[in-house]
């Protein structure tokens, strides 16, 4: 079944409001998806800094000694906030794919959540409620945010099964379905160079987004292209560095609905998750068209 939420916002006085208001919105989406959670928050970039966010079933044992084998490995200084069962590593941009490739390769208890300038992704087995405070969601500011709670259909309930979906630099997608081609998918994917850490169906929707812009599109018009290319149901909710778009299958059976005001753009699978936003009840509120891409950019 799965809930998403999503918000991504206009008004500049609302980015410190950011994390407390997804908490609120993802805490309605409980019964939908009770398994695990996550969310994918885009806050301020630093100049030349780029953040790989860790995570650790022994966060203890193993965020301990990221930055001296940063240092030695790499020779550059890195510094490391850890949250729980996660971590925040923050590198010279230039450097971010070495170390990444160094930690995959010396550091394989280690996972590599997302790399970008501004994306952090944090996600966990667990009740959405719980998710969301043990990692201070609601303290955490930025532009835009997506949040997921899951209930397993196809897959097992793990961390790296939980949503968001991060396959490229500041980007990550949340889904809603199930989709009926995703194996052969997988194929042509992994052909031309993606690679898979889970059996889910939602990370093959992920990596077609990313391989899509890899190509030059940007995300709208990736969006479009997974109308022809992808078989199944789904409501996407997807997010990059200054991006954020919704799409529903052209048959559109699973429940969705945003709202807009001059202040934000939200996204639900059901009202309820709106409801306490500031200015609701001034928002336009509509149900997604079918087949349809909504995509903003700032």
């Amino acid at each position: 079944m799965c809930g998403i939420v999503g918000l991504f916002l206009k008004d500049k006085a609302l980015e410190p409001q950011l994390g407390a208001m997804l908490s609120t919105m993802l805490g309605t989406m409980c019964e939908r998806g009770p398994d695990s959670a996550g969310f994918a928050v885009y806050g301020a970039p630093s100049s030349g800094k780029t953040k790989i966010t860790l995570q650790s079933a022994a966060p203890d044992k193993d965020f301990a000694g990221v930055v001296a084998a940063v240092r030695q490995s790499c020779g550059v200084d890195a510094s490391l906030t850890v949250k729980s069962t996660h971590a925040v590593l923050t590198v010279p941009s230039d450097k971010a794919d070495v170390i990444a490739a160094m930690l995959r390769a010396d550091h394989p208890s280690l996972r590599i959540m997302g790399i970008g300038e501004t994306i952090e992704i944090y996600k966990e087995v667990g009740y959405p409620t719980t998710v969301a405070r043990q990692f201070d969601l609601s303290t955490m500011s930025g532009t835009h945010a997506i949040g997921h709670t899951r209930m397993a259909t196809e897959s097992a309930v793990t961390t790296l099964g939980a949503h968001p979906f991060s396959t490229g630099p500041d980007q990550c997608l949340v889904h809603n379905g199930s989709l009926s081609n995703h194996n052969s998918l997988r194929r042509q994917l992994k052909r031309d160079g993606m690679t898979f850490e889970t059996e889910n169906d939602s990370e093959v929707a992920a990596a077609y987004l990313t391989w899509r812009m890899t190509q030059g599109l940007n995300l709208g018009e990736a969006l479009h292209k997974s109308l022809d290319d992808l078989d199944g149901f789904f409501n996407f909710v997807v997010g990059t560095k200054n991006g954020f778009g919704v799409i529903r299958d052209p048959i559109a059976c699973k429940p969705a609905v945003m709202a807009e005001t001059g202040d934000y753009v939200a996204f639900g699978s059901e009202y309820r998750a709106l409801v306490n936003l500031p200015g609701i009840d001034k928002a336009r509120v509509w149900e997604p068209e079918p087949a349809t891409v909504y995509f903003w950019e700032r």
